[in-house]
């Protein structure tokens, strides 16, 4: 009878550190999430990930050991796996890893014209892996994403500076109508500085039942201000995020 007492307390020990790891992770997201207010959501989106999946990594391994079960074979394993994993995909992974920062720091689109590596193109898909340009001779040109990362990148598009693209990433708790109408309402507050002819646009890139990525296009009036304005968009962008999640609970 102590014996089964011993094993069911040690099992509700496990249980409460999964459960404190589960609101320590929660606690984790929305402390990345204050402190990157005025970072692009997409990355602080994917900061907030990492942080929580950090903390379920640490618990989950106080968990077995509150099972009395070593979790240096864990550990062990979780890191060869990880490392034959990255051996095995570093060149796509470096291209996707390229992917995910010039959606944030690379100023172009599709439908820009551009120029890199002494390749020059009309830009007509950006995926995970290559950026597709189609050449005045009508070739199609596949740039890894990796090179816009490394080398010089030539936007010839006209008026190409006016143009600021910020993505977004929401769940399925924020209500996308009311997103979309809270932030165009934030974002006249930067009429001054935005241009009146070309009002703040906000589209849906792709939608997932876990997920929605849209895509907010701002154009600015002088081009001494990109930077600013940019902080400026993403902090709003964030309050609006935080502001919608809030309601819907």
């Amino acid at each position: 009878m102590v014996d089964l007492y011993a094993t069911l307390w040690t099992f509700a020990l496990a249980g409460l550190t999964l459960l404190l790891t589960w609101l320590l992770a929660m606690l984790a997201s929305w402390l990345i999430g204050r402190f990157m207010q005025q970072s692009s959501p997409q990355v602080t989106s994917g900061a907030r990930r990492l942080g929580a999946v950090m903390v379920w990594l640490i618990g989950s391994i106080l968990a077995i050991q509150e099972l009395g079960v070593s979790p240096l074979i864990l550990i062990v394993v979780i890191a060869l796996v990880g490392f034959a994993a990255l051996i095995a995909v570093r060149e796509p992974l470096g291209n996707y890893g390229a992917k995910y920062f010039t959606d944030v720091y690379t100023p172009f689109k599709v439908g820009d014209t551009i120029r890199v590596q002494g390749y020059a193109g009309k830009v007509i898909a950006i995926n995970a892996i290559t950026t597709v340009l189609l050449a005045d001779n009508e070739q199609l040109i596949s740039v890894p994403n990796s090179v816009f990362i490394t080398d010089i990148v030539v936007n010839t598009t006209p008026q190409a500076w006016k143009e600021v693209t910020i993505p977004i990433s929401i769940g399925p708790s924020v209500d996308l109508p009311a997103f979309e109408s809270e932030l165009l309402k934030h974002l006249s507050k930067l009429r001054l500085r935005l241009d009146r002819q070309f009002p703040p646009l906000l589209s849906t890139k792709s939608r997932t039942s876990q997920s929605t990525d849209l895509t907010l296009t701002v154009m600015l009036r002088r081009p001494e201000e990109r930077d600013a304005v940019t902080v400026e968009v993403n902090k709003r962008v964030a309050e609006v995020l935080e502001h919608t999640r809030t309601n819907r609970r």
